[in-house]
């Protein structure tokens, strides 16, 4: 069952979202601070941020919770609810799961006049890298041996589940999404059961997308508030009232997480909320029927997605990733980056609304 929605529940749903967001995140605060929950960031650029509470994103699921109880009669909301919440478990299971530490791995420093080769990085004069290839630490006692380096500091590298095991979660995730009916009509395709694919491809993508952007003060939550925000204008500014309510709950819990998230953040959203956003962002897509234009306001994460998978196919070769921490590396300060990203962003949706009033 779904009415549309009138411009003054439109309102009402994006401040209860925006207002509950932003209470629970500084309830979850306090809980984490006290619990000890923190983050110790393996980016040396990054290691001033130890001790910031992460799994922010249970906050999240308690919005979501609420936002259940207030509107279970709407359907999309309902579906969207219904996705992130799975979305934010499998998420936290990952957070909880990376409470242990795996291994500690040594900082070192490149002592000598002369670039040096450690692992399948070149490593300048005086530059810091953290040795965690395997070819990296069969070298650096050498290299400590003869002086060229030096250990400056160690980070403890946290446990994750195997990379299979997590891309079959997210492929659960979207097979429970797509068994709801969602998808058979996209993009003016009537898909039929290849929705499946298709929604689970989603889910997917999206999840990994957010994941990976998830690496500086309100790099995620901007990005995909932006592109949530330009997603409600589009619906507006075309007539399809539908699209707005569901990018109206992403917007919110964005742009209230922001409030403690935003440069220097007070705390991190960890996989929790990575996973509730990416899984929230693809469902939105689908249940407005806004694939075209919601991928092109989703189109930075997605070049990282690509930087990324490029280095790991040896294609190209980064001294840090994703892409984020390479510029960083390089000398660029994160309140920069996160800005052009996030303007990178807002020019994207614009071009897409653009194109859409005057060529399509």
């Amino acid at each position: 069952m779904c009415g549309i929605m009138t411009n003054t529940d439109l309102l009402i749903l994006f401040l209860i979202t925006l207002c509950a967001t932003i209470f629970f995140t500084w309830y979850i605060k306090r809980i984490l601070l006290q619990a000890r929950i923190a983050d110790n960031p393996i980016v040396s650029e990054h290691r001033h941020k130890s001790g910031t509470p992460t799994m922010g994103g249970i906050a999240f699921l308690f919005t979501i919770c609420l936002i259940i109880a207030l509107y279970y009669h709407n359907t999309p909301i309902l579906l969207l609810s219904f996705i992130m919440l799975a979305g934010g478990i499998v998420g936290m299971v990952d957070d909880l799961i990376g409470l242990k530490v795996k291994e500690i791995q040594k900082i070192v420093v490149n002592t000598s006049n002369e670039v040096i080769t450690l692992g399948r990085l070149d490593v300048e004069p005086g530059e810091e890298v953290r040795v965690a290839t395997p070819k990296a630490k069969a070298e650096v006692d050498d290299l400590l041996k003869s002086g060229k380096v030096e250990v400056i500091g160690e980070v403890p590298i946290k446990t994750e589940p195997e990379e299979l095991e997590k891309i079959i979660c997210q492929i659960v995730l979207g097979l429970f999404f797509a068994l709801t009916g969602v998808g058979a009509s996209l993009g003016g395709f009537q898909l039929g059961l290849l929705a499946i694919p298709v929604v689970i491809i989603a889910i997917l993508g999206c999840i990994n997308c957010v994941n990976l952007i998830d690496g500086m003060d309100g790099l995620a939550a901007g990005i995909v508030g932006i592109a949530s925000i330009a997603c409600c204008a589009y619906g507006y500014l075309f007539a399809l009232p539908n699209v707005i309510p569901v990018f109206l709950i992403l917007a919110g819990i964005c742009l209230g997480f922001l409030v403690f998230n935003k440069h220097p953040a007070s705390i991190f959203m960890g996989d929790t909320g990575s996973f509730v956003l990416g899984t929230g962002y693809a469902a939105a897509v689908i249940l407005a029927d806004l694939p075209y234009f919601g991928v092109l306001a989703l189109g930075v994460p997605i070049l990282s997605v690509v930087v990324s998978l490029l280095h790991r196919a040896h294609i190209i070769k980064l001294p840090v990733e994703p892409l984020h921490h390479t510029l960083n590396h390089y000398g660029m300060s994160e309140v920069k980056i996160v800005l052009t990203y996030w303007g990178s962003t807002a020019l994207l949706c614009i071009i897409g609304i653009l194109a859409k009033m005057y060529i399509f």
